[in-house]
């Protein structure tokens, strides 16, 4: 079976989540020998992170220019030398218009739609939907993306539907030695923000304002730098040696980072898995998190969700659950053993078994057709 894989996500992130699912999937597929591959990417990939740490082969890279990316980035691929059916999957809703390809698109949140206005909502979702519309086979990452799929596109045929969860890597695990020496503050004296900040729904003036109450520190991984008005916020709230931004790090000083906080703080109100959560509990860490969309699906117990934005009952949440060393010690090991349900191999399997179906769908229809021509004649 020929499989043709779209890297177009490692040119369009230096780092992300969606960038962390296609490495994890072609980390495994490179050492898997039943199957034939090719890796279609831009010249401009290894600004990615999670790029930088795979070995692919050299003789299956089809290179192609990153000049004017940002309008190829709309296109679909053209691959015309592909005479038999191939599995053509790509990173970010794109699709192949060779009529042996049989286009698999996965799909993780529904982020423009919701939060989106303008010329970028439009183009992003018109892309979105014909690649989905196009596609022999939908992977949603949670029953939540499932369900605003369909909220979206209310008619598409939901047979062709496949949720299939998110892994959590191994990188993350509980640590004997915490390297304290590492931390930009004593353990258990910081909050920790991972992801972007530059929407209003991530709720980031939020998390400042917990942190300023409880009086603890706060450490800023991923997103873009700090804006002025983010340090003007943060100066206002906490003083400037009470936080730090550290930018797009590793999987090995996130995970020493997660071993050693007094928990992750998570107020997107809207998210297609979430990460962080997973990564976060994996690492024996605490996750108080808003009580919506996937989150509540993925977390396990939900006795540090919240329902509404309120200091108050946010700050009474963490007096109740995790200053108390029992109930703490209770919510690391239930984190830690939800967090083993989502594994990376469980995850990439799945994802093969819609290849294997779709693949073999298509060799018998391709059959089928040469058969009726057959007594045609």
């Amino acid at each position: 079976m020929k499989i043709v894989f779209d890297n177009i996500i490692f040119s369009l992130q230096k780092a992300g989540g969606i960038s962390v699912v296609w490495y994890e999937i072609l980390k495994r597929i490179v050492h898997d020998k039943n199957f034939e591959l090719s890796f279609y990417e831009y010249n401009n990939v290894k600004n990615n992170i999670f790029r930088e740490e795979l070995a692919l082969p050299n003789a299956c890279i089809v290179e192609l220019s990153s000049f004017a990316l940002n309008f190829k980035r709309y296109l679909n691929l053209k691959i015309s030398k592909e005479i038999e059916p191939f599995i053509f999957h790509s990173s970010y809703y794109r699709t192949c218009s060779n009529k042996n390809a049989i286009n698999i698109t996965t799909v993780h949140d529904f982020t423009y739609e919701k939060f989106r206005k303008g010329f970028k909502k439009l183009i992003h979702s018109t892309q979105k939907k014909n690649a989905i519309l196009k596609s022999d086979a939908i992977i949603c990452i949670s029953e939540n993306t499932k369900k605003d799929l369909l909220e979206f596109l209310p008619n598409i045929d939901s047979e062709k539907i496949h949720v299939i969860y998110n892994g959590v890597s191994d990188d993350y695990f509980r640590l004997i030695d915490k390297h304290s020496d590492k931390l930009p503050f004593p353990p258990n004296t910081f909050l920790i923000f991972v992801g972007s900040r530059d929407e209003d729904y991530k709720h980031f003036d939020f998390t400042v304002e917990v942190a300023s109450a409880m009086k603890l520190n706060l450490v800023i991984v991923g997103g873009k730098p700090l804006t002025n008005k983010e340090t003007q916020f943060l100066n206002s709230k906490l003083k400037n040696e009470n936080y730090c931004y550290l930018g797009h790090i590793d999987n090995q000083l996130l995970n020493i980072l997660y071993n050693n906080a007094f928990c992750l703080f998570y107020p997107s109100v809207y998210e297609g898995f979430g990460l962080p959560v997973l990564e976060a509990q994996k690492a024996g860490c605490p996750v108080i998190a808003y009580n919506g969309s996937s989150v509540k699906e993925i977390i396990g117990n939900q006795l540090l969700l919240f329902d509404k934005f309120s200091v108050e009952d946010v700050t009474t949440i963490i007096n109740n659950y995790l200053l108390n060393e029992n109930s703490r010690n209770l919510i690391i090991e239930n984190g830690l053993k939800n967090s083993e349900k989502f594994s990376w191999n469980f995850t990439y399997n799945k994802i093969l078994s819609v290849y294997k179906l779709c693949y073999s769908q298509k060799i018998s229809n391709k059959e089928m057709h040469v058969s009726n021509e057959n007594h045609k004649c």
